[in-house]
């Protein structure tokens, strides 16, 4: 570190970002991506925006956002459109949390809350989940701050269901919840119809997982007009142009190829089912997942040690040190080729 770093980001603990190694090829099952490639629509739109790269995108994105809230059911009003969904979630730990709100959080969950409290300069609280790694609502009912839930949850994959929530959104209209919902696509239900009902909810999507665009970078976040235009205002005062042109129209492509990525969730919950299913074959225990990834662990060999011997057989999957999760790994749902080959080194490991 240089000797002109000031002190808050001195001690900052940045993020750490699944392995995108380049040395050898990976069957990658580590970073929650999918294992299909974007819709034909979306690179015919991507390449067609290229040809006027030397123009500056549209700052409001009109385009993709009005095709989102379409989709959605929503007014482009109440639609902002963002350079991934962790973007739209930074700019709510900006606009939402001080030293008289602070964030609030559980203690397993999307590691990049804490970061944005900590860069943000702001408190925040880690409610541990239960035994069973659910969320335990009551919990966060008398808490003075801003709630944010990824649901389902990562690493674990539990969905806590929409009544959960709106409890959580309807005992205190004075506070703000954000749902994060970027894994909604693959057996969750969204929270997005509350937000004609509570002025206090933001929901956060994203382009990375279901929709195939992990290297376009693009979400969004849902909220009342008044929410929105909070956001919006953080967004003018730092990047006005934080979404490129090839990303906006890729996007706006892969929404309006409905079909495409109906068939492609339907795919990857039929390969996490029947992963899921020889897994509990093998004897592992696994959380019930609601996303395109699994939690699991085994008796018969630890987490770290599982990872390593898998990446030593050429594939990736995620490893965390937590005390409470370090048995586990989480492991993205691919290929049906991918999780065959998957389970089948799993047995050759187990059985050595």
């Amino acid at each position: 570190m240089s000797k002109f770093l000031t002190e808050k980001i001195n001690k900052l603990t940045p993020y750490v970002p699944g392995e995108q190694p380049k040395e050898r090829k990976y069957i990658k099952l580590n970073t929650n991506e999918s294992p299909f490639p974007p819709s034909n629509l979306a690179i015919e739109m991507a390449e067609e925006s290229a040809k006027k790269l030397m123009l500056y995108p549209d700052p409001d994105c009109k385009q993709v956002t009005c095709a989102i809230a379409e989709k959605l059911g929503v007014d482009a009003s109440q639609v902002i459109v963002t350079n991934g969904s962790d973007e739209v979630l930074n700019f709510a730990f900006m606009a939402y949390c001080d030293q008289n709100n602070p964030a609030i959080f559980p203690d397993i969950t999307y590691g990049f809350y804490k970061v944005f409290a900590e860069v943000n300069g702001v408190p925040y609280k880690e409610i541990p989940l239960k035994d069973d790694f659910t969320i335990d609502i009551n919990d966060y009912l008398n808490e003075k701050g801003v709630i944010f839930i990824a649901n389902p949850n990562a690493p674990t994959g539990i969905d806590l269901g929409v009544s959960a929530i709106e409890k959580l959104i309807a005992v205190n209209p004075d506070r703000i919840v954000v749902v994060d919902e970027a894994y909604v696509d693959f057996g969750g239900e969204s929270v997005v119809p509350l937000i004609n009902k509570y002025d206090n909810l933001l929901v956060t999507q994203t382009f990375s997982k279901s929709r195939s665009m992990a290297g376009a970078r693009l979400g969004f976040g849902v909220a009342s007009k008044c929410l929105i235009n909070d956001l919006m205002r953080i967004k003018y005062s730092t990047n006005p142009y934080n979404v490129n042109s090839m990303t906006a129209s890729a996007g706006y492509g892969a929404i309006k190829d409905d079909k495409y990525f109906i068939n492609n969730c339907k795919e990857i919950i039929k390969n996490r089912d029947y992963t899921a299913s020889e897994l509990k074959k093998l004897g592992f225990t696994l959380t019930d997942s609601s996303t395109n990834f699994i939690f699991a662990k085994s008796d018969k060999i630890g987490g770290e040690k599982l990872y390593k011997t898998l990446k030593e057989n050429g594939i990736l999957v995620r490893h965390f040190s937590k005390e409470r999760i370090s048995n586990y790994i989480r492991i993205t749902i691919g290929s049906i080729e991918e999780m065959q080959t998957f389970i089948q080194t799993v047995k050759t490991i187990l059985e050595a």
